[in-house]
């Protein structure tokens, strides 16, 4: 297995608080990693390090990417290397349809790769079917006025557009019911075939049962505290996090 991304000794601070306290990450491409954790533990903290927002200061530690350190690069430079962010709350952006802003994130992260009006399209169109999204969501702005079930599919079509090499996807299956849980679950998997990694942060095993990642951290006041396998999330759903054995 080919090394995507390695996070060393990973320090990281908002003003004089340090909140991520030295984590450690490997992932592999084509790998599938989650991260569970109870709420405030760091996890969403940690996904926005890795993507450079510059709210948080990193104080120690490196963030490598194929190989390269990425530690002083900017959000903008990091996704254009193939880096993508889902939110737990997506953002609405008024006048702007989600068709031209994803063809404008396509051309910035892939310029190497010329689509016509017509060919860039129809790959939308599809997208849009294989998530049972209705074809006026492509006219939509992006996300305005939209449910929540509805921004969460919205990031995996955008997801499953921009075709990144590493998705950090927060808390995706929050607010999903249970049809909308597995259409969701199921464009991750099909972005993970096509040779993505993906690191899934939530705090319920649910998503799961459909997205099966080879590894599961357990992350704990800023840290990851323990890794396992699959087993590791059904020991979580009997238990809970205080009962669990670091």
């Amino acid at each position: 297995m080919m090394e995507l991304i390695k996070i060393i000794d990973l320090h990281a601070s908002i003003g004089e608080r340090e909140v991520i306290k030295g984590v450690n990450l490997e992932v592999n491409k084509d790998e599938v990693h989650a991260i569970m954790g109870p709420n405030g533990a760091g996890k969403t903290t940690l996904i926005n390090v890795i993507m450079g927002n510059p709210k948080y200061k990193v104080t120690s530690g490196d963030i490598l990417f194929e190989g390269k350190s990425i530690i002083n690069l900017s959000v903008d430079e990091r996704a254009r290397l193939g880096i993508f962010q889902s939110f737990q709350y997506p953002e609405e952006i008024s006048g702007v349809t989600f068709m031209n802003f994803l063809r404008l994130a396509y051309e910035k992260m892939h310029p190497d790769k010329k689509m016509s009006v017509l060919e860039f399209g129809d790959m939308m169109v599809k997208i849009a079917d294989s998530l049972k999204m209705d074809h006026d969501f492509l006219k939509r702005y992006v996300n305005l006025g939209f449910s929540g079930g509805e921004r969460k599919k919205s990031e995996i079509l955008q997801l499953s557009a921009l075709n990144p090499k590493l998705a950090l996807l927060d808390e995706t299956d929050s607010g999903l019911d249970i049809d909308a849980l597995r259409i969701v679950s199921e464009g991750i998997n099909n972005a993970s075939k096509k040779g993505m990694s993906i690191v899934l942060v939530t705090h319920y095993k649910r998503i799961l049962d459909y997205v099966r990642p080879k590894f599961v951290h357990i992350f704990m006041d800023g840290r990851i505290v323990k890794t396992g396998g699959i087993e590791l999330a059904e020991e979580l759903e009997r238990s809970g996090y205080e009962e669990v054995r670091i």
